[in-house]
């Protein structure tokens, strides 16, 4: 500080204004990753009277939004002299940066009602919060879009960009689609922003549908496109697409990529190849903590819970630090092995860690809730719901209602599904699931109010539906719809044939989840709620003798159940692999 003071007050006595100025920017510049170097040179700044300057202001602020000390840079910017546009981008991208989204947008607000015209600058940092928001998110991005137009920025790419990343985040399609159609210029950050846009948020197929139009027109993906598409194959479960992907990173030379090389391990893990994950994971020659939590992860949703633990003592004793992800993955190995204690051991490390990276966040805990339910220790699973030091999502109350069922624990089955529809009551599965539980006791004054609760909020029950992956091309078949398909009737010719040698090699039917008077070594693979899922049936005529991949999407666990009871008689003709994913089970029919 000495020092500082005596180089101010020589400039003072010895120079000019300019001079002073360019002193005090290259000390600013000096010590721009020192928060209190920085704050002397404040002080100096308001002793000398300089601080009038507002260029210098303005880089003392922009150090500090760098730094991350947001509530400094906003005392700095409300005590300066009607701030240029700059200086309020400055702070909207420094709340930006440091994930103060409503702040950003709450700037964004006062900029307006202060009369300052923003710029092309300006709106993605503000589009970047408005996404981050959960209430009122949309109509709020709306407005915006609004003030692009009026401002005359809607055709800068940079903006429109940020504009379609935001209407694809909350489903607006349309929006998105239309913004990107009419863009004048698409450059490759356009196309990439869109499909990373679509295949984080749920819409996989749309990624890999921009992904094969980019291709089309001749516009070479980078890294960031490759791993976007094969992240969204993997979502999908499209192996076969996702392989030909993968031989264009190989073809590009992208092979040392290490995002690339995750998003591959990820893709095979996720659609059931978990020896080829392994094989490409060994052949990696850097690895990160991504890496080794995408093996973990991976081996733990394939059941092969010995060896996601094993490859996590490999990883500490690498000397690779994990993160919440690998944690993920290794609480859920713990679950399907049925490893309470060790799991109770891991959680508990977290919790007491100094590491804040490793910390348990709400999906450890519905971790957690599952390992316990699985092993039958339900009321320890409610306890420990009810001592989260966070409020329990559906996720987690989700987890116990699954293994109340599995269970057969009717009365707190009621009471934790009743929980689920005051927390998501648009949910429609939750409620069909409260109105089978009170009906399978006998509640049927009961199974009337929830139905007329449905009516009167036209709460619909979505469809299930399951797809199709065979020789390159995708068959959605909806639950319901089944008889639309051109071979309905073959498909349910097969479906009578097989019901038939099912019936032969003993198979009981089941109507619910979870039946114990039946011993787990002999019930067989095959049950009525198998038989409802026309894409397999659709496979079998389809693909003679070829593996077939089916792609299950329901609001209930009912198929994981059946296939997961293990019986391997010979049902031939039809001897299959069959990989069926979400929920991710496997059986082998030969």
């Amino acid at each position: 500080m000495l020092r500082l003071k005596l180089i101010a007050t020589n400039n003072i006595t010895n120079k000019n204004s300019l001079s002073l100025k360019q002193t005090f920017s290259s000390l600013l510049t000096c010590c721009s990753s020192h928060p209190n170097q920085l704050k002397q040179i404040h002080a100096l700044l308001l002793t000398t009277g300089i601080h009038i300057k507002n260029s210098l202001i303005t880089q003392l602020l922009t150090s500090f939004t760098l730094l991350g000390d947001m509530v400094y840079a906003r005392r700095l910017f409300d005590k300066m002299h009607k701030p240029r546009s700059f200086l309020w981008n400055t702070l909207i991208k420094g709340y930006v940066k440091n994930e103060l989204f409503i702040d950003a947008v709450l700037l964004y607000g006062y900029m307006h009602r202060m009369g300052v015209r923003p710029d092309k600058f300006t709106f993605p940092f503000v589009l970047k919060g408005c996404g981050k928001l959960n209430d009122f998110a949309v109509s709020v991005g709306e407005g915006v879009h609004v003030h692009v137009l009026k401002f005359g920025v809607e055709l800068d790419v940079i903006v429109r960009t940020e504009l379609m990343v935001f209407y694809a985040k909350f489903g607006e399609l349309g929006s998105a689609d239309y913004l990107f159609e009419n863009m004048t210029d698409r450059d490759l950050v356009s196309w990439n922003a869109l499909i990373t846009a679509y295949a984080q948020n749920g819409y996989a197929d749309k990624a890999i549908g921009l992904f094969r139009q980019m291709n089309l027109i001749g516009i070479k993906p980078d890294a960031v496109t490759f791993a976007s598409a094969l992240s969204a194959c993997a979502h999908l479960g499209c192996l076969q697409i996702g392989e030909q992907i993968d031989q264009l990173t190989v073809n590009e030379n992208f092979e040392s990529n290490m995002v690339i090389n995750n998003a591959r391990l990820d893709l095979y893990a996720k659609c059931g190849d978990i020896d080829t994950a392994r094989y490409l994971f060994d052949e990696m020659s850097k690895r990160n903590v991504i890496s080794w939590s995408t093996m973990i992860g991976g081996y733990a949703i394939n059941g092969d819970s010995e060896k996601a633990l094993d490859l996590f003592s490999k990883m500490q004793a690498a000397g690779v630090e994990p993160n919440h992800v690998t944690f993920l993955g290794v609480l859920s190995a713990c679950s399907h092995a049925g490893l309470v204690n060790q799991g109770r051991s891991y959680f508990n490390y977290m919790v007491s860690s100094n590491n804040s990276n490793i910390h348990p966040r709400i999906e450890h805990y519905a971790c957690m809730v599952d390992l316990l339910g699985r092993a039958g220790l339900l009321e320890e699973a409610y306890q420990f719901i009810e001592g989260m030091p966070m409020k329990p999502d559906a996720g987690v109350w989700g987890a116990l209602l699954g293994a109340c069922i599995i269970h057969q624990n009717t009365e707190l089955s009621q009471q934790v599904a009743e929980i689920l529809c005051n927390i998501a009551p648009e949910t429609a599965s939750y409620r069909v699931l409260l109105s089978n539980i009170y009906a399978a006791s006998g509640r049927w004054g009961d199974v009337e109010k929830v139905r007329l609760r449905m009516r009167r909020k036209s709460v619909k029950k979505i469809a299930g539906y399951s797809s199709l992956e065979s020789s390159g091309k995708i068959s959605v078949f909806f639950n319901g719809g089944d008889r639309l398909d051109p071979m309905s009737q073959k498909i349910y010719n097969v479906l009578e044939e097989l019901s038939r040698k099912i019936k032969d090699v003993g198979s009981v039917p089941v109507t619910c989840a979870a039946q114990p008077e039946l011993d787990m070594s002999i019930r067989p693979v095959f049950y009525v709620i198998l038989m409802k899922n026309s894409s397999i049936y659709h496979g079998l005529i389809t693909s003679p003798k070829f593996i077939t991949r089916i792609i299950k999407k329901q609001t209930t666990t009912r198929l994981a159940n059946s296939l997961n009871l293990g019986h391997r008689e010979p049902l031939e003709p039809y001897s299959y692999l069959l990989v069926v994913q979400k929920p991710r089970a496997y059986c082998d029919l030969k």
